[in-house]
């Protein structure tokens, strides 16, 4: 397979009059963790919506691993596991329920999902959990699960929508460091989607996406030294700023 994991190149989308994406184009490589940043309504779903094939591009490509989302879409998706910004889990479902039907989805016999989903439960802390009903976790647990079953199947691309939108502090840390920590031992391609610029740290590689359009990509140090701004935050509201308002 190629080294580049996804390759977006020139995408845009609109909802009727109204276009949500302009000429969109980035990449990310094996081992990055990528953190797609921007505020609500910049187009970050969309993208993501795109990338998954629940949308279908007619401008610009997507290519995953090598494979053309549009020609080639069951080779792209096989390579990647996703947790959108929305739950997706049957609450009234066992853990361990939930996470053998998704890896019937993916073609995977019972005996040989088994054992990947009691390494991926083991791994987010919850492998007591597994006989229990969804509906009976918080919403940190819940996310966990998620992360998990979208792991099920070794993706070599993870994506993950807003994954720590409404979770405490502790719920956030962990699927941070879970996720940082895939990346260096798998060599793991993540895509990030976040609002929240403390999510991104200094090793992280950004992509500051506003209004549909991308106006920067590179390492958080390199962003912060372009935009001439003391850290990220500052560097993010120079970037998206309207036109006409003085610096701060």
């Amino acid at each position: 397979m190629t080294e580049t994991a996804l390759a977006v190149s020139g995408l845009s989308h609109s909802f009727g009059k109204t276009k949500v994406l302009d000429g969109v184009g980035f990449s990310v490589s094996p081992g990055d963790f990528t953190v797609l940043l921007g505020l609500n309504g910049a187009g970050k779903t969309t993208l993501f919506a795109l990338v998954t094939r629940l949308y279908h591009s007619r401008s610009g490509s997507i290519a995953v691993f090598g494979h053309d989302l549009r020609h080639h879409a069951a080779e792209a998706l096989a390579t990647m596991g996703v947790v959108f910004q929305q739950p997706t889990l049957d609450l009234d479902l066992s853990v361990e329920q939930n996470l053998f039907y998704h890896a019937s989805l993916h073609g995977m016999a019972r005996a040989a999902a088994a054992p990947r989903i009691a390494a991926e439960l083991e791994r987010v802390g919850l492998a007591e959990r597994r006989h229990g009903k969804v509906r009976q976790l918080s919403g940190g647990q819940r996310r966990r699960i998620e992360l998990a079953r979208a792991l099920i199947h070794d993706p070599s691309l993870l994506l993950l929508d807003e994954p720590t939108v409404g979770l405490d502090i502790e719920s956030r840390r962990f699927l941070i460091e879970h996720v940082r920590h895939l990346c260096a031992e798998r060599r793991l391609a993540v895509l990030w989607a976040t609002h929240l610029i403390d999510e991104a740290n200094d090793e992280a590689r950004v992509i500051v996406l506003h209004r549909g359009r991308v106006l920067a990509d590179g390492r958080v140090p390199e962003v912060v030294a372009a935009s001439g701004a003391a850290d990220l935050k500052g560097a993010f509201d120079r970037l998206t700023r309207p036109a006409g308002e003085g610096r701060a």
